[in-house]
Order: C-alpha cells, then sequence, then structure tokens
C-alpha cells in the first residue's frame, strides 16, 4: 500500500530534510548503488510531507482535498501538474483532478482540451487558456455544479454508443442537457478523447444550426470553455453559415443586446429563456452576406417575429 503524506510543521520538516541531505554527502562518497537509493527514500517522505504542509491546514488530510483548497485559492489561473502533485504530496494527482471533476462537479479544464480548442481555428480560445500546456490545469469557478456526477453517468453512456459518430454523441448529450452549462471536459469525454471535438461542436453551431453558445459566441457571462444548448431546434438553414468570427463581432458591437425589444442575457431567467441569433437585413436567398453589415443582433423571440411577418432572415 502506498504510504499517504502527513501534515506537520513546514519549519520542523525542511530542518529535517537538510540534515538528511547534509549526511547524504558522505553516501555518495563511501556506499553502493542500493544503500544510496534507500537512504533516499525518507528524503522522499519528507519532501512530499513538507509540500502536503505548506497548506498549513490540519483538515485538509487527503491529497484530493488539499490540491481543491489549492485550486480554489487560484480560481482562474493557470496552474502546473507538479504544482498539484507538490501540494498533493502524490504522484497520482490526475486521478484526483478527475474525481473532483467527475464526482464533486468541479469545474477544471485541462490543458489537453485547451489543446484541441487551439487546434480548431475558429474556436475562440480565451487569452487567460492561450498559454496552457497539456499538463496545466484551472479551476473556471469556485461554484461546484451538483449535477455533475449524473451528467457524467449520462455522458458515459452515450461515449460508448458505437453506431453513433463523435459529432452525433456530442448532439445527444447537448440535447439531454439543453440549457445547461456543459465543459469542453465532457464533451472530449464523450467523444472517446478524440481531439476532433471541438471541431465537431463548432460544426453543430455553424452548419448544422444548433443553437450552442459559448463565452465568445452569445453567452458573454459563461466561463472559459464552456458550452450551452440554448435551445433544442436547430436554426433555419439560412442562417447556419454565419462564421462564429462573424456572429461574434456582431454581438460585441451590438453589445449582446436584442435590438428590437433591447433583452440581453442579464435579464435572463427560467421562466423566459431566450438567446441572441444574428439576422440577415437582406435575406440571405436574395444575395445579402454573412457579413457584420447585414447582420443584426436579435432575440430569439423578435428573430421568429421578423420571420413571421415575412421580413427578410
Amino acid at each position: 500500500m502506498a504510504r499517504r503524506s502527513s501534515i506537520g510543521d513546514p519549519e520542523a520538516l525542511r530542518s529535517s530534510l537538510v540534515e538528511l541531505l547534509t549526511d547524504f554527502e558522505g553516501h555518495l562518497k563511501h556506499s553502493d548503488l542500493r544503500e544510496q537509493v534507500r537512504e533516499l527514500i525518507p528524503a522522499n517522505h519528507l519532501l512530499r510531507d513538507l509540500g502536503s504542509s505548506l497548506l498549513r491546514d490540519e483538515t485538509a488530510k487527503a491529497a484530493r482535498e488539499r490540491i481543491l483548497r489549492y485550486l480554489l485559492k487560484y480560481v482562474g489561473v493557470v496552474i502546473e501538474g507538479e504544482e498539484l502533485m507538490v501540494i498533493g504530496g502524490i504522484s497520482e494527482y490526475a486521478r484526483r483532478i478527475r474525481e473532483l471533476r467527475v464526482e464533486h462537479g468541479w469545474k477544471i479544464i485541462t490543458g489537453y482540451t485547451v489543446k484541441d480548442m487551439k487546434a480548431d481555428d475558429e474556436n475562440g480560445v480565451a487569452e487567460e487558456l492561450d498559454p496552457m500546456k497539456p499538463d496545466d490545469y484551472m479551476l473556471l469557478t469556485d461554484k461546484q455544479d451538483r449535477d455533475a456526477a449524473y451528467r457524467w453517468n449520462v455522458a458515459k453512456t452515450i461515449r460508448n454508443e458505437k453506431e453513433l459518430s463523435v459529432r452525433d454523441k456530442i448532439l445527444k448529450y447537448f440535447r439531454k442537457n439543453v440549457g445547461k452549462e456543459v465543459s469542453g471536459e465532457e464533451l472530449r469525454y464523450v467523444a472517446k478523447d478524440k481531439s476532433e471535438w471541438a471541431r465537431r461542436t463548432r460544426e453543430l453551431r455553424t452548419e448544422y444550426g444548433w443553437p450552442i453558445a459559448t463565452q465568445n459566441t452569445g453567452r458573454p457571462d459563461l466561463p472559459v470553455s464552456m458550452y450551452v444548448l440554448l435551445e433544442d431546434r436547430q436554426a433555419p438553414e439560412h442562417d447556419r453559415v454565419i462564421k462564429d468570427a462573424v456572429r461574434r463581432e456582431v454581438y460585441m458591437r451590438d453589445k449582446h443586446t436584442c435590438r428590437d425589444c433591447g433583452w440581453n442575457h442579464g435579464l435572463w431567467n427560467p421562466s423566459d429563456a431566450r438567446h441572441l441569433e444574428a439576422h440577415h437585413v437582406q435575406h440571405h436567398a436574395d444575395g445579402g452576406e454573412n457579413t457584420v453589415e447585414n447582420l443584426v443582433t436579435l432575440c430569439n423571440i423578435c428573430h421568429d417575429v421578423r420571420h413571421r411577418k415575412g421580413e427578410n432572415g
């Protein structure tokens, strides 16, 4: 059974470690290889105990709890995996992070997921995620997601459906979670860790017309790398070819507010689940282009009203 790190006084642990390493000079000169290795085992234990004790919190005895406390001190900050190895006092820190995410609902993004998002040119990777390396982590929010364990069980079922493509699996998962925040980590898992998940998610929005919003495409309130299927219906075909970069610029120009009724997401409530859409001033079928100049921001209610009145779409 692996040894668990213990919590102690950091200064006392440091002093013991220095003393042990000082004595090790003699072993380097006079001991054989195996004895040298065996003499370093207590130093390795002390070093792990020292890392585990840096929080100075006697209640955080388990590695998972120490890792969580550390991440909560640096919400929205890129954390290297080796930092979590030190503070957790274990080499299996990645498994503990997965437990925090899957079983306990903490929104932790990994550098592997960000790498997939970057690979899709039209995915708007936020500036704070840009420097993330594969073995980096970021806690997106200090709010725990109580429904996460249930969603991950749903994700596991869909992930194992062999007859579905990656895109179909992602869509099915979104449709099981309409209106709920879904993380890139969940989508990557549903896709069986295939890097194409980010591209397929974008295609569902821009080519197939599913209203999947991100921080850069209609929901500036969302944490980075989070997605929401706003409504369980596809957009009309003429709205499915608007590039994310264009849509984002239109929303930003209009301050993420409906040009007809003044609605924005700051007014959102569960009984009025509106969302924003891009509306063609000159109908796409009549030669209207997918340009910032030919698009305006409308909420889905006002967009439907204009279409019922026979206005351009």
